[in-house]
């Protein structure tokens, strides 16, 4: 998302009793989890970051209180990569990209992969004669900065298709506004748009779309978004992650089920005032996706793409046997059925 949205990410709070409406259509009730034990503390800390994708961390507040936490703290951070906080030890657990975490775990920053959320969220937008994703090779790329999001996910995909990411030209710029205008201005080739920057180009009739990961196999079959945890969290407070997770998994039902109220919320508090955007983005990811996909698959699938033009260096066997464990999604699964 542009930055002229991050202001509207310090407005924190939710209306009023508004989650907890929704409380019947999600099946969460104080009692639904009397059997477990309650969570071991009662803050979390998550992350605010200028990403509409990124909605069930937002809509979740509730459904964490339903859950037992009483204190909900959001770390604002302004650029799209929302790990950060978490690698930092300042949040306890966010949504990030998968590439992401597999560069993060091949650094070995203490996080914990828990979920996937949802596939899709980037479009590739290119000026001039680019045809096909091979036509990248010598060409520019407007990004934020090195580790980007968007260079470490746009490098997996041209390895997948051939292209050594090294042998484009990678333009940083100050922010992601000034990375769009950098392709608005025509001094870049091509721009991997995150929404709702796609949305916001095609109003100004700005390029034209030659990769969309929502619905371009094989891209659309992996995850995008991905739950994390600082991994020292999960291990001493076990029960309030497998809340926590709930919570997020929860709400991401809320938004594939009823994506007009989620918008509604997301408009109210400011984070996208636009509700048209926020809905039509809502509508077009498919927030069940944590339910039928397996995020290890992801996260193989970018490993091996990285690691084959030395973007990281660990192998991505070694990569997920040491960096993941699926226990409290599986867990979860057997009970968020239907």
């Amino acid at each position: 998302m542009c930055t002229q949205h991050a202001r509207a990410f310090s407005r924190r709070r939710f209306l009023g009793g508004t989650l907890a409406g929704t409380a019947g259509l999600l099946g969460l009730y104080p009692r639904s989890a009397t059997a477990e034990p309650p969570p071991e503390v009662k803050k979390i800390r998550l992350v605010h970051a200028p990403a509409i994708c990124l909605s069930p961390q937002y809509l979740a507040e509730e459904l964490l209180r339903l859950e037992g936490f009483s204190e909900i703290q959001y770390v604002d951070q302004p650029m799209t990569k929302s790990l950060g906080p978490l690698e930092a030890g300042q949040a306890d657990m966010t949504q990030g990209a998968g590439v992401d975490v597999v560069a993060a775990l091949d650094a070995g920053r203490a996080i914990l992969p828990l979920a996937g959320i949802h596939a899709g969220c980037y479009e590739l937008f290119v000026n001039g004669q680019i045809a096909g994703i091979k036509d990248l090779a010598g060409k520019s790329v407007a990004i934020t900065t090195d580790d980007s999001t968007e260079r470490l996910f746009l490098s997996s995909i041209v390895a997948y298709i051939g292209v050594n990411p090294h042998d484009m030209r990678w333009i940083t710029a100050a922010s992601a506004a000034d990375a769009v205008q950098t392709f608005v201005d025509g001094k870049a080739d091509a721009f991997f748009a995150f929404a709702p920057q796609g949305e916001e180009l095609r109003a100004k009739n700005v390029g034209r779309v030659i990769l969309n990961t929502t619905q371009d196999r094989p891209w659309s079959q992996y995850f995008c978004c991905m739950v994390s945890a600082r991994r020292a969290f999960a291990e001493k407070y076990p029960a309030a992650t497998r809340r926590a997770l709930r919570a997020f998994l929860k709400a991401a039902d809320l938004c594939a089920q009823e994506p007009e109220r989620a918008a509604r919320y997301l408009a109210a508090k400011g984070y996208e005032p636009r509700y048209e955007m926020a809905l039509a983005i809502l509508k077009d990811l498919p927030y069940r996706r944590w339910r039928d996909a397996d995020p290890e698959d992801t996260l193989r699938f970018h490993a091996l793409r990285l690691h084959e033009v030395g973007i990281i260096k660990t192998s991505p066997h070694k990569l997920i046997a040491q960096g993941t464990d699926w226990r409290f999604l599986n867990e979860l699964k057997k009970g968020l059925k239907g």
